[in-house]
């Protein structure tokens, strides 16, 4: 699988599987960065994945060697469903030290399935600039705070049902 393209647009994927990787994301699994950037967790990924193909009938396959820069480390993965080739995306995570290489690597391989499942249609929805004005206007606030330790202050954003932790202070 490191340079194959088998089964890629061969046939669609079974009714029931399309069901499932094209169903809304409920509001409450959605996630906001401070800078206003909507998410979905990389887990969620990983359980629609396993409802939809069965855990062990999906794979993320590398397709090349890390690429280490100053801070980011970033490797090209395939996702690879019930025996074909779906998708392909280079996934990339910072670090701050060569002992957090193996936690990059991690977090690179998580970004990569996260760009790799738009192809499937998962979370489609984060994309979409009219669903993302609608659920920050009716789940989100944007918020001056303060950093207590610094007495700097910034705005942040964060859900509605949410607060601000340490060190920021509303």
């Amino acid at each position: 699988w490191s340079t194959s393209y088998a089964g890629i647009s061969t046939v669609p994927f079974d009714k029931s599987i399309t069901e499932i990787l094209l169903a809304p994301i409920p509001d409450s699994d959605i996630e906001i960065k401070p800078d206003g950037m909507l998410y979905l967790p990389e887990i969620k990924y990983r359980r629609i994945l396993n409802r939809a193909f069965g855990p062990g009938g999906w794979g993320l396959v590398p397709r090349g060697p890390h690429s280490v820069n100053e801070r980011t480390l970033s490797r090209e993965f395939a996702l690879i469903c019930l025996g074909r080739f779906v998708s392909q995306a280079r996934g990339e995570q910072e670090f701050f030290k060569e002992s957090g290489l193996a936690t990059a690597t991690e977090g690179a391989k998580s970004n990569a399935l996260m760009r790799c499942c738009k192809d499937l249609g998962i979370a489609s929805e984060l994309w979409d600039p009219a669903f993302i004005h609608e659920f920050k206007a009716k789940h989100c606030k944007e918020a001056i705070v303060t950093n207590v330790s610094k007495g700097s202050k910034t705005k942040l954003w964060r859900r509605n049902d949410r607060t601000f932790g340490y060190p920021y202070k509303e």
